[in-house]
């Protein structure tokens, strides 16, 4: 109930400060595309031009649970921008689950990358066991279409693949999601899918569940070392704990690098906060620093941050056209910072 009752909370203050916005508010914030349904927005800048790979969402009349069967996603579609707020181009389906040999079902929020000439997207998918594991297909066009790798990466697991390059040739995927991305089933080493939503009643005082990293190998298909632990510290530098559920880790794993900094921004699940953390190391331990934007409309946050011409922006999605949680609309706003450059809060 609790994250209902947050929902209602976060739903009634949008819904009381959106009396008192003006038209022009309101046609600034209309989402990127209005034809699908489209949300998790990972964009990135490839060839001077923005490359947008959102999941796809669809109605399939399924109920409703804290697991999310009710996102039942089967195909990407890839965007593209030569500008932030021009036109918005589809370039149509690039990967179908149906030409996924070790993928079933809900084709969730992808992330993409480039490498040696070869375009690489990324996507959770649950195997024919119902398993979430994270997959890769190529392509030598940033608008695809991908062809998937015969099994997924090994070692890979939970959802929301986030692929960073970093400035000495390293790139690094982040990874996680806790309820329905199954993160908590891995809490042990093991799978466990006794461990339906989170570690229980009890644990509330116990470090957070972490989200995950590993250094990717050069062909970009695999991992080249253990997955490790992203640690998140308070301002005392002590571990976030599982029942801070304002500023602990849920889903939706982002990195940027700013000014010398990893900037580590994640959704913090059933309070609808997107946050971010900082560290000197893209391995972390990353202290927690604040709010990147307070709850949209609808259950779920993610989003993705990126630079663009000198400005930066962030990338994310709401279900204000639809009025449904599952069925969203990706929409981008310029993210501002700080002469410290901690990034200020924004209220959509």
């Amino acid at each position: 109930m609790l994250q209902f009752k947050n929902y209602i909370l976060a739903t009634l203050s949008i819904v009381l400060s959106g009396q008192v916005w003006g038209q022009a508010t309101v046609e600034k914030m209309k989402p990127l595309i209005s034809d699908l349904y489209t949300a998790d927005p990972s964009a990135h800048v490839f060839n001077g031009k923005i490359y947008i790979y959102p999941s796809h969402d669809i109605e399939a009349d399924v109920p409703q649970d804290d697991e999310g069967g009710h996102f039942q996603m089967r195909d990407y579609h890839v965007y593209s921008m030569d500008k932030i707020g021009g036109k918005v181009t589809d370039h149509g389906v690039a990967l179908d689950v149906k030409d996924v040999p070790w993928a079933e079902k809900q084709m969730w929020a992808p992330d993409a990358a480039f490498k040696n000439g070869t375009y690489f997207l990324y996507f959770p998918a649950k195997d024919k066991e119902g398993t979430f594991r994270i997959g890769v297909a190529t392509s030598k066009s940033p608008t695809g279409p991908f062809k998937a790798e015969q099994h997924p990466i090994p070692g890979s697991y939970s959802i929301d693949p986030a692929v960073f390059a970093d400035t000495d040739g390293k790139t690094y995927m982040y990874f996680g999601g806790i309820w329905g991305g199954q993160l908590q089933r891995w809490h042990t080493g093991q799978y466990d899918k006794t461990l339906m939503t989170d570690l229980g009643k009890g644990h509330e005082n116990e470090p957070a569940l972490h989200a995950k990293v590993a250094v990717m190998r050069g062909d970009m298909r695999s991992f080249d070392e253990p997955v490790r632990d992203i640690q998140i510290l308070d301002e005392k530098g002590k571990p976030l704990l599982a029942g801070d559920h304002n500023r602990r880790f849920f889903e939706g794993a982002w990195m940027h690098k700013y000014n010398g900094k990893y900037y580590f921004s994640y959704s913090t699940g059933d309070t609808h906060l997107l946050c971010y953390a900082e560290s000197a190391s893209p391995y972390g331990p990353f202290t927690y620093k604040g709010v990147i934007m307070n709850p949209v409309q609808g259950w779920t946050t993610h989003h993705s941050i990126v630079e663009f011409k000198g400005k930066w922006y962030l990338f994310y999605h709401d279900s204000a056209l639809s009025g449904k949680t599952h069925l969203r609309n990706m929409k981008v706003r310029e993210l501002v910072r700080d002469g410290d450059g901690n990034i200020k809060t924004i209220t959509p």
